[in-house]
């Protein structure tokens, strides 16, 4: 029989654009690391799979073969462990991305989006 999480798991993988929070909400649903390790179990997993990113644009130099479909599932996997790490601190993803975008626009309006610092 076909349960209602079932139905809804296909409504979230039928979906061609996605909110994040509603994307962070149905990630959240498949964490399973214990409570006290929140926010240092996604941080080192993120790490792991950035490592996964950087690999496989490596072999595109080495070998000469894009796998996009790779890299974009490596992304996928840091983009899950990004929203934990929002969960953990009771964040939601849509207002880091808020926050960062109007950083952003900021830094460009005062002429300092180039350079280094937190901040500039």
């Amino acid at each position: 029989m076909i349960s209602r999480e079932d139905i809804e798991a296909f409504e979230y993988f039928s979906q061609t654009e996605m909110e994040m929070n509603v994307y962070q909400n149905a990630a959240a649903k498949t964490a399973i690391y214990k409570s006290e390790h929140q926010v240092i179990y996604p941080l080192i997993g993120l790490t792991g799979e950035l490592g996964e990113v950087a690999n496989k644009v490596k072999k595109i130099l080495r070998d000469g073969v894009f796998d996009r479909e790779g890299i974009l599932d490596e992304i996928g996997d840091c983009l899950w462990y990004i929203s934990a790490i929002c969960r953990d601190l009771n964040v939601s993803m849509s207002d880091v991305a808020v926050g960062n975008l109007k950083k952003l626009q900021d830094r460009k309006q005062r002429g300092v989006i180039s350079g280094n610092g937190d901040k500039r």
